[in-house]
């Protein structure tokens, strides 16, 4: 195998990594990562919250547009006029009320500077933070 084919190959590998260990974070917020919430989405109401961090938990409308490493380290959750939160990006602005964001970024164990390899657990710290998408 040529050095490129490797490491492509490699680069592949190391990705799926850090996409796995990203929805192990999601699914276990607060547990295999460190959650944060920004005080807008915090000045939501707790019914609202809950029903966020639940979208977020089993998020997986992934695209290209949100996700082009394939890392699965972002993602949006919309509130339509009805005041029902999904995933699903609705076809006009003025169909929206809310939207928040949901990030997941790479740390050092110590929590000071970016994780030198995010597919490592052994030295990375994942935060995932959520927030209004006007305070991104």
């Amino acid at each position: 195998m040529s050095a490129a084919l490797e490491n492509s190959a490699r680069a592949r590998e190391q990705t799926a990594r850090i996409a796995r260990l990203n929805d192990l974070a999601r699914r276990a917020m607060g547990v295999a990562c460190t959650a944060v919430a920004t005080a807008g989405f915090r000045s939501l109401p707790e019914a609202d919250q809950s029903q966020v961090r639940e979208l977020i938990e089993t998020f997986d409308a992934f695209t290209e547009d949100n996700d082009p490493h394939g890392e699965r380290d972002f993602g949006s959750i919309y509130q339509l006029g009805d005041g029902r939160w999904t995933t699903e990006r609705p076809r006009l602005r003025e169909d929206e009320r809310e939207r928040v964001f949901w990030k997941l970024d790479y740390y050092d164990r110590n929590l000071e500077f970016a994780s030198e390899n995010a597919a490592n657990p052994a030295i990375t710290r994942r935060v995932l933070t959520i927030m209004l998408s006007d305070e991104y």
